[in-house]
């Protein structure tokens, strides 16, 4: 879309060829003149460790066995592929 803007396409053309909606094609080409680039942008503050679904399956295991050690929790993490320090475990609000 930023390619037919800058070949100076109007936004209702832009629109009819894309098939998209003006308001998407607008806002678009109103993030690249501002930022310069479409990319989405960085946010601030800590990353996630898990997904949303890692934490549902943590919380799920928790409810189902409320006994389950912080150990357990991080070997079936480990099992699934996430890498999950014993610390996270146990500061988290999920094993407690």
């Amino acid at each position: 879309m930023v390619d037919l803007h800058k070949s100076d396409s109007s936004l209702g053309a832009i629109t009819k060829r894309q098939k998209v909606p003006r308001s998407s094609v607008q806002t678009i080409v109103c993030k690249y003149k501002h930022h310069g680039t479409t990319q989405p942008s960085y946010r601030s503050g800590r990353r996630r460790v898990l997904s949303p679904r890692n934490e549902c399956t943590l919380v799920q295991k928790v409810q189902i066995n409320p006994r389950t050690t912080a150990k357990d929790l991080v070997k079936m993490m480990e099992e699934t592929g996430t890498e999950v320090s014993n610390i996270y475990s146990k500061t988290s609000h999920i094993s407690s």
